[in-house]
């Protein structure tokens, strides 16, 4: 990108680090916080960031305004006459969850207004998803002649919904996914960041070399049968039992005391 273009991707996301927790805001409430290119090559670098960062533990993704992510800016598509630029759009747009679903730390959703087609993308990459109670959730594309997104939505629910969603551009409202077993919780729209920061931040206090191990542990575990996922796992606890946070933790338990990580 170019220092002009890098600038403005960087007031279009930004980034707020406080008390061991990242919070990432998309920040282009003016078309609904809808992803451009360089929108998703920032969500790229600042996942990355939070991944090698010492001093960030957990993550929370929201938007500004009224919505979560309207999807993706249909006045930045690529254009199909110029050889290898849809290439080069899918894979900045492939990149763009995987960053969030590789980050080595948890990742929690605060889905504050509507999550249509790449905003719905962007909160099934997270780990953990809570929504305000004016959120609604579609892959429309098939209603501006496009198709995509099925997979994202297998990974939140069942065939039939899928197949409906992606066949109808349907909208689902936050009931309909609490229904479902989606969200952790639907909030008031006030009260939906202050809720999910908190958790965030109990989860920032937990060792965080055994939180970088857990999310390692469900991102494998999410792919593997369960005879091998859970030999994964008592393989990471047995690393993890030699090490001084796991020590520490232990002493804290039976002394009654908050427990001091060193990350080691």
């Amino acid at each position: 990108m170019s220092a002009d273009v890098q600038e403005i991707a960087e007031t279009t996301v930004t980034l707020e680090v406080q008390d061991g927790v990242a919070l990432v805001t998309l920040n282009r409430p003016e078309v609904k916080n809808a992803l451009s290119r360089a929108m998703r090559r920032r969500l790229i670098a600042v996942f990355d960031e939070i991944s090698l960062r010492d001093d960030i533990r957990c993550a929370v993704l929201t938007g500004a305004g009224t919505a979560f992510c309207a999807g993706a800016d249909l006045r930045d598509r690529p254009d199909p006459d110029v050889p290898g630029d849809f290439l080069d759009h899918n894979r900045w747009t492939r990149e763009t969850g995987n960053s969030i679903k590789e980050c080595a730390k948890p990742v929690i959703a605060a889905v504050n207004g509507p999550a249509l087609g790449a905003g719905l993308g962007l909160m099934a990459s997270c780990d953990i998803m809570y929504a305000s109670e004016n959120a609604v959730f579609a892959m429309p594309e098939i209603n501006v002649g496009l198709a995509g997104g099925a997979s994202m939505l297998c990974t939140l629910f069942g065939r039939s919904t899928v197949r409906r969603m992606f066949f109808t551009g349907d909208k689902l409202t936050a009931q309909d996914l609490l229904r479902r077993n989606v969200l952790e919780d639907v909030l008031h729209p006030d009260q939906l960041l202050p809720h999910v920061m908190e958790l965030a931040r109990r989860i920032a206090s937990k060792s965080p070399i055994a939180l970088v191990q857990a999310k390692k542990a469900a991102n494998f575990t999410d792919q593997m049968p369960q005879r091998e996922a859970y030999r994964h796992e008592q393989d990471i606890t047995m690393m993890l039992a030699r090490t001084e946070d796991a020590k520490e933790a232990r002493m804290a338990f039976l002394e009654k005391r908050a427990p001091v990580f060193k990350g080691r």
